[in-house]
């Protein structure tokens, strides 16, 4: 029987982790597998450390956490969860049930048919227009620039086999974007629709500058065309500066010396600031991203994991067994 790991990132999901793991491990007792699932918190100053802990009590053969000393960031979190698994196949799922468990058995059925990555992409029901409108904008323009294709829906809900795993971790860099490590890394994958499930409970954790933000790592991190984009523009812009000062000098030899226009010149250099800041940002970008590289701190620091004993908590696990708030 083979054995299958699932991996689950959390950050502040005390209201949904429990229900997550009891309809994940109910859709996971009716498959023909060995299972563990693997959760990670991500730094939570809720209770969810504190839940993690009575589910490992509960399930201690099929349990396992690891806990951070701070928030890292999702990527962190799947690296851990990953280095963690010790399944043939591995299953990274989010913990609000936006990904259905209910998939998990869909998945196996392509992974037995020899698929390394078995995809889950969401359709885009319930979402907003603008957002959806911006998302296929962002996807069709970023595919023009990266070395990989990142898809407009497909996320990090996906079955990856021991391999891929194993090419994933060999990875070391500290800037890491999923998403194109995905594709990257290539192998043998197979994608499937499914419908877009509402979040059970809690808030989203993705706002409006986030989602910014980790559009500009997936646009800088698999690609130096922005830098060739900065020289051909340098390169374009001397070349129009060259033809207007042959034009005022041809015009000054033909009509005599006129006072130039204030608006124009203003404009000019304004303009040419502008775009030397943006591209001192853009440099500045990557130098940051060679800065953090070699550094080569951790991705992550773990003050508990199951199995070893952490700092005592025993008022929060007492108030969370017997349902009181905390």
């Amino acid at each position: 029987m083979m054995k299958l790991s699932v991996v689950v990132p959390c950050f502040n999901e005390e209201a949904v982790v429990e229900r997550f793991d009891a309809t994940t491990r109910a859709v996971l007792g009716n498959l023909p597998v060995e299972y563990e699932i693997c959760y990670v918190d991500d730094g939570s100053t809720d209770a969810t450390l504190a839940r993690l802990r009575l589910l490992a009590e509960r399930h201690p053969n099929a349990t396992r956490y690891i806990s951070f000393s701070r928030n890292f960031g999702k990527e962190a979190g799947m690296l851990a969860g990953l280095r963690e698994a010790t399944g043939e196949a591995v299953i990274i799922m989010d913990a609000d049930l936006q990904h259905p468990p209910e998939l998990i058995g869909r998945m196996l059925d392509l992974y037995e048919l020899g698929h390394d990555q078995v995809i889950a992409r969401r359709g885009r029901d319930g979402d907003k227009p603008l957002r959806s409108a911006l998302s296929r904008a962002y996807y069709g323009a970023v595919n023009k620039w990266v070395d990989v294709e990142l898809a407009d829906g497909v996320g990090d809900f996906r079955l990856l086999s021991r391999p891929v795993v194993d090419a994933l971790l060999a990875l070391p860099e500290y800037n890491r974007f999923s998403k194109g490590l995905f594709s990257w890394i290539g192998f043998d994958t197979v994608t499937f629709d499914y419908r877009n499930a509402a979040r059970e409970a809690g808030q989203t954790k993705w706002r409006f500058g986030t989602l910014l933000n980790y559009g500009m790592d997936g646009l800088v991190s698999f690609n130096n065309r922005p830098l060739r984009i900065a020289i051909w523009l340098g390169i374009t812009l001397a070349a129009l500066a060259a033809c207007y000062a042959v034009w005022i000098t041809v015009d000054a030899m033909s009509n005599g010396v006129t006072l130039p226009g204030y608006v124009t010149l203003v404009a000019i250099v304004v303009g040419l600031g502008g775009v030397q800041m943006v591209m001192l940002g853009l440099i500045g970008e990557y130098i940051g991203r060679i800065y953090y590289e070699t550094k080569k701190r951790p991705h992550f620091l773990v003050k508990e994991r199951s199995g070893v004993p952490g700092p005592p908590q025993d008022a929060r696990i007492r108030a969370v067994r017997e349902g009181k708030a905390i």
